[in-house]
């Protein structure tokens, strides 16, 4: 009989052994966030582990990817998107808890490694020269079929009159964040990114960089919604991705404050 006892004891330790971590793991939620969002995610989580106690867990990608992803099932709880509209379908469709909320306006930014062929000004006459004496023979985007970034990094070449001479020589990265490691590891002779990413410790110390004006691509509103999944874990983040110091640290990295709702 106490051979018994004790085995159950045993047995009894060991579940609970097993259990606690996987509860934990479960609560905390999981995160579908724009790859040019990377650097000033990972300093808001930080801040809010070390305020709460409490952690989150993140997957960074292309926004269209995650589209795609959110309506084939995949267990997010919250979504940050890179544009706009992305969040608006998934609402339009039954798929989110809300219309979502603009948290930031994403930047552009012309980078290049540092030491390379193309000399950086505000008027991008050095790009235009580069481009133009055939220097540029890869030049970094993000994938403009499903990348916000890569669409208006596409519309500020057009503007500039510089599309169809550099098209030939683009290399597309599948999200914003691999194009900034084309530019940044010199795979490419520059590339148009988002600016947080330029600002980024990883890619500020190997690049250089200019701000593309805003007035040369469409807006980069970038909205983040509750999806169907989302816990009161996934809401206390949600909430605190709103509050003074996140906005604080989104300007740090770059973003024009939030524009409303």
């Amino acid at each position: 009989m106490r051979g018994g006892l004790k085995n159950w004891l045993g047995l009894l330790a060991i579940v609970a052994m097993v259990c606690v971590p996987l509860s934990r793991a479960r609560a905390e939620p999981l995160i579908a966030a724009a790859a040019n969002v990377q650097g000033a995610l990972e300093a808001i989580v930080a801040q809010y582990r070390a305020q709460t106690g409490l952690g989150v867990r993140i997957s960074y990608g292309a926004t269209g990817g995650f589209v795609r992803q959110i309506r084939e099932g995949a267990p997010f709880e919250i979504f940050l998107a890179a544009d706009e509209a992305s969040v608006q379908a998934l609402f339009a469709d039954g798929l989110t808890q809300g219309p979502g909320t603009i948290f930031a306006q994403g930047r552009l930014a012309l980078v290049v490694p540092k030491g390379g062929p193309i000399a950086l000004d505000d008027q991008f006459a050095g790009l235009r020269a580069a481009v133009e004496s055939g220097t540029v023979t890869r030049f970094a985007i993000a994938n403009p079929e499903h990348a916000p970034y890569g669409a208006r990094a596409v519309e500020a070449l057009r503007h500039m009159g510089l599309w169809e001479a550099i098209e030939p020589h683009i290399v597309m990265g599948e999200n914003v964040a691999q194009a900034a490691q084309f530019a940044a590891s010199g795979n490419a002779d520059g590339g148009m990114i988002a600016l947080s990413l330029a600002l980024s410790p990883a890619v500020a110390s190997r690049v250089d960089h200019v701000v593309v004006p805003a007035d040369l691509h469409a807006p980069l509103r970038q909205s983040m919604t509750l999806l169907p999944l989302a816990g009161a874990e996934a809401r206390a983040f949600y909430a605190f991705l709103q509050g003074a110091e996140a906005r604080r640290i989104f300007a740090a990295f770059g973003y024009d404050a939030a524009v409303g709702g």
